[in-house]
């Protein structure tokens, strides 16, 4: 069964510098954020601004590629947008072919669903910037899918701990975060980049959406059970 535990754990180190690093380079905010989701949080992650900082880019890559290296894969899928080029950088970096799913068919050309070489039966290893719940991974995968090609592993630069390596682990993908959400705050915290105020401010949401979860996850396995219940005894 698989599990969300890395298979090369990235050092201490290493760790701690990405988490500085994305933090002076802007791609971590402290403040009031609304969501695509319509909910407010008290930090954004934008690691859009990574392709405007080529030094930084290249040691996520680095990161990403030493976690990479222990994956079987054939090609790296990388998911448009923000993933894109992170996937780019650690193709170049591992010397391994890239491929990404369009997130749009077009109604012209070839109107392939996966752009890039590869053969039917390939193992990909689908890339991306971050993670908060599975659905976003879950739509790129199928594409893939359908394309005759193999997904067991998602790897993300940061996992926001809310949801999506459960969400992955439930459907039987296996995901690998180079960094975790709460290991950037304990990070920041400590370097002195954000006050223990704002660290306990995070951590507050962060516990507050696992709880929700774990409340939806419970409604759905209910819901579910009520349904097979029902249609076993019609079925009876």
């Amino acid at each position: 069964m698989p599990t969300n535990q890395l298979t090369n754990q990235p050092t201490n180190q290493l760790t701690n510098q990405l988490s500085t690093h994305l933090f002076d380079a802007g791609c971590i905010q402290f403040g009031t954020f609304t969501l695509k989701s319509g909910l407010t949080s008290p930090i954004y992650i934008d690691l859009r601004l990574l392709v405007s900082d080529p030094q930084l880019l290249r040691k996520v890559a680095q990161a990403m590629a030493d976690v990479a290296r222990e994956i079987p894969f054939d090609r790296i899928a990388a998911i448009p947008y923000a993933g894109l080029p992170i996937g780019t950088a650690l193709a170049l970096e591992m010397e391994r072919p890239l491929i990404y799913p369009r997130q749009e068919v077009k109604q012209h050309g070839t109107r392939r669903l996966v752009e890039g070489a590869f053969s039917a039966g390939e193992t990909v290893l689908l890339v991306d910037d971050l993670i908060t719940r599975g659905d976003s991974k879950l739509e790129a995968i199928a594409p893939l899918e359908e394309a005759g090609l193999k997904v067991r592993d998602v790897l993300v630069l940061i996992d926001r701990e809310q949801g999506g390596a459960d969400d992955l682990a439930r459907r039987g993908y296996c995901l690998h975060a180079i960094l975790r959400l709460t290991e950037i705050l304990d990070t920041l915290r400590g370097s002195g980049r954000i006050t223990p105020a704002q660290h306990s401010e995070v951590m507050a949401y962060l516990g507050s959406q696992r709880v929700n979860e774990s409340a939806s996850q419970r409604v759905s396995e209910s819901t579910s059970q009520r349904v097979n219940e029902s249609a076993s005894q019609r079925t009876n």
